[in-house]
């Protein structure tokens, strides 16, 4: 989930005039800490963002990266088992094939971070020629004998903190130290100045029916946080009409029964109840704004991560 912050960091050393390269898991040999399709940065001047590993393989990967740079040609190498680095081991015992591509007058970059921009899924395609950016997902797949491969990107999870008090702010401070982007809702003009001043972009929910103000994509999830249960009805009926993979609401079993009350008056399907996580948080009863910050990101993630995106959405 490091995507955009690689390809940032690449967008900008280059506008500072550095030689990068783009460097991709392609294949993993026993466990990996790292799925296929991870990408890391690599500045000619040694500086990178990304990893690869638990920390175990950087500095090689750094080497080498350099070392592709003076070639000028795109590489494969494998690192772990079966590695011609062999005072180089991964813990885990493994291995991983990794392509290495010189972004020489290449529009990866830029075209990678339209997409990100638009939210829009797009795939990795390495080669023996480099590396391109294809609009569209395409499942992940690596040919050895051709070195080269499709590695889909999903966007990034997009966090819709709806509601007021404090868990709002603990929430939207810790996710954005996240992967996620967030955007936060509420009828709390303290938390709106709060949060503008912190440089982020929080909408004012000025009446419980400004529906309006939601807008989502399959990757988004919406995270209800209100004390007053009367202000969710309309907003979480509309959140519940709309594209996501995940949708939870603070509040115990008593609350989420009235909730879910309320909803099924409007005509709402058992269905789409049952998938409202509520309680929040992977643990529960937590009456402290930061651990339910916490549990309710980690369930957040969770879904995000096991989600199949591809079946969802045919």
């Amino acid at each position: 989930m490091d995507l955009t912050a690689v390809l940032r960091f690449l967008d900008e050393r280059q506008r500072a005039g550095q030689r990068t390269v783009l460097v991709t898991i392609c294949a993993v040999e026993g466990s990996s800490m790292r799925n296929p399709g991870t990408i890391m940065g690599v500045a000619e001047d040694g500086r990178f963002a990304g990893s690869l590993s638990g920390g175990c393989i950087e500095n090689a990967v750094v080497a080498e990266a350099l070392d592709t740079l003076k070639a000028g040609t795109p590489r494969v190498m494998r690192f772990g088992v079966g590695s011609p680095y062999l005072d180089i081991k991964l813990p885990c015992g493994g291995g991983l094939d990794l392509h290495f591509a010189p972004l020489v007058a290449s529009e990866f970059v830029a075209l990678g971070l339209q997409s990100v921009s638009a939210r829009a899924p797009f795939t990795i395609c390495v080669g023996p020629d480099g590396v391109e950016h294809r609009p569209q997902w395409h499942s992940p797949a690596f040919d050895s004998e051709t070195a080269s491969g499709v590695f889909g990107q999903w966007p990034a999870p997009l966090l819709q903190v709806v509601g007021h008090g404090a868990g709002v702010e603990a929430l939207a401070a810790l996710a954005s130290l996240s992967a996620c982007e967030t955007r936060v809702l509420t009828p709390d003009e303290r938390i709106v100045e709060a949060l503008l001043a912190r440089g982020e972009a929080p909408a004012l929910l000025k009446r419980r029916t400004q529906t309006d103000l939601l807008a989502s994509d399959p990757w988004s999830a919406f995270v209800f946080l209100f004390h007053d249960h009367d202000w969710e009805i309309d907003l979480m009926e509309r959140a519940l009409a709309l594209p996501h993979f995940y949708i939870g609401a603070m509040g115990g079993r008593r609350a989420h029964a009235m909730r879910s009350e309320a909803l099924l008056a409007r005509g709402v399907s058992q269905a789409a109840l049952d998938a409202i996580r509520a309680p929040i948080g992977v643990f529960h009863s937590s009456r402290d704004p930061h651990t339910l910050a916490l549990s309710t990101l980690a369930e957040v993630i969770r879904a995000y991560q096991n989600t199949d995106f591809e079946a969802a959405l045919g």
